[in-house]
């Protein structure tokens, strides 16, 4: 079990390594503990020290993480203020009491031998998420973390215990989320869409009131109604969450699954007098996506994907009733001569808001085949021939679009649509 043999070091196996390790899960990586070690006794041994806050070491070979057991204490606000004691007189069983979860609070020696003080592996064999002691509060970060662990063991039935459900309620009352930096939960956000049950993140910080205090704009839209006749969920956050589950049946794409949440931000700002239509939430909801996006510091192409979707979903879907000339200003907003990759990860994202509705799951979406074709050939029209017919600047763009006009006038008339 050990990456290194020394009688001399106490080495165990820790946290998410030996949870995979008895659920069944693949264990890409392996994190180490070392009791009754000091700093000096590792770089003696040819470890590199990495930790600023806290001793971690890499392993000369393996280059794995060897942090020495250490206690933290709270002092300060948000998920920095800790201060951290490592020590040869730090036991395992003090090192696993400051981590969050009973499932992630367990140990393994070098022969395999479990070291459990906190009854992880009931818990495991339960599917039951725990907070280890009362501790986990002082990390406003852990709210964000669990949320996450239930998008990623959702699919083995896993459930917040009722006691941690009401820890992580008081944590949000308490206003420790508000320091919690943009960057930070974007990063959370980020990991919990490669998550297979990535819906599930957002129902347990909803659930909580976090979701309110991080995405207000993407809060706002559960009680929001749809038009029955179009959506048999009624509910737009409902709705939202059926988007982001039919873009993990698309794609594994965090591009896509960030537009799903943010495609219909506008019509949280619809006055009720007009509800269940949301004419304009199209345009609305770009200042919202552009704020989130800030807020969260989201990375460019994620965010000029979810500014595109946000705006021009309608008319992907409404793709058969648009004249030519709107399905060829279409793909130029597109741009797919430049960069034909977001042209399929915006076919992607309304394909998966066309199918998450009640009813519409795993529904086809001809209006993407039609788009890639014209796209496809539109894509031969270059502007070498213009050129050697003397055209120049203006002209030749002129011609370029009369030329791609006529292409997609002509897979509309031979009727390439449903």
């Amino acid at each position: 079990m050990n990456s290194i043999k020394d009688n001399e070091l106490q080495i165990y196996l820790v946290g998410g390594a030996v949870r995979d390790q008895l659920l069944g899960r693949p264990v890409y990586d392996r994190d180490w503990v070392v009791v009754g070690a000091t700093a000096q006794q590792m770089l003696d041994r040819q470890f590199t020290p990495v930790g600023k806050d806290f001793p971690v070491f890499l392993h000369p070979d393996t280059k794995e993480e060897y942090a020495l057991a250490r206690t933290e204490r709270k002092q300060g606000k948000g998920y920095t203020g800790f201060i951290c004691h490592a020590s040869p007189d730090v036991t395992l069983e003090q090192d696993l009491l400051r981590r969050d979860l009973t499932i992630n609070a367990m140990a393994m020696d070098a022969d395999g031998n479990l070291v459990d003080p906190y009854h992880g592996e009931q818990d495991l064999e339960n599917r039951v998420f725990r907070h280890v002691s009362s501790a986990f509060s002082e990390d406003p970060l852990r709210v964000l973390r669990l949320a996450r662990f239930t998008a990623r063991f959702h699919q083995y039935g896993f459930t917040i215990h009722p006691d941690t459900q009401s820890l992580l309620t008081h944590m949000v009352e308490s206003g420790e989320l508000e320091n919690l930096s943009g960057d930070r939960i974007w990063k959370e956000i980020s990991r919990a869409l490669t998550e297979p049950n990535p819906e599930q993140f957002i129902e347990v910080l909803r659930h909580c009131g976090a979701l309110k205090v991080i995405w207000p704009e993407l809060d706002a839209l559960w009680g929001v109604p749809n038009p029955v006749a179009h959506h048999g969920e009624v509910d737009s956050g409902i709705h939202t969450l059926m988007v982001l589950q039919e873009a993990v049946k698309l794609t594994d794409s965090v591009a896509v699954r960030f537009a799903a949440l943010c495609h219909d931000l506008g019509k949280g700002l619809t006055e009720q007098k007009y509800w269940p239509t949301h004419h304009g939430h199209e345009k609305s909801g770009l200042p919202l996506v552009r704020d989130v996006c800030e807020r969260f510091r989201v990375p460019k192409q994620m965010t000029n994907l979810s500014l595109l979707v946000c705006e021009y979903h309608l008319h992907c879907h409404r793709l058969f009733e648009l004249k030519p000339t709107t399905i060829l200003k279409l793909l130029n907003t597109l741009d797919p001569w430049r960069n034909p990759e977001m042209l399929e990860l915006f076919i992607l994202s309304c394909h998966a808001d066309s199918s998450g509705r009640l009813g519409k799951e795993d529904s086809p979406y001809p209006q993407g085949d039609f788009l890639r074709e014209a796209a496809q050939q539109c894509q031969q029209v270059t502007a070498r021939p213009f050129v050697e017919q003397g055209l120049q600047g203006k002209a030749i763009r002129d011609a370029i679009n009369k030329q791609r006009l006529q292409i997609i006038s002509d897979l509309k008339s031979r009727g390439q649509s449903c």
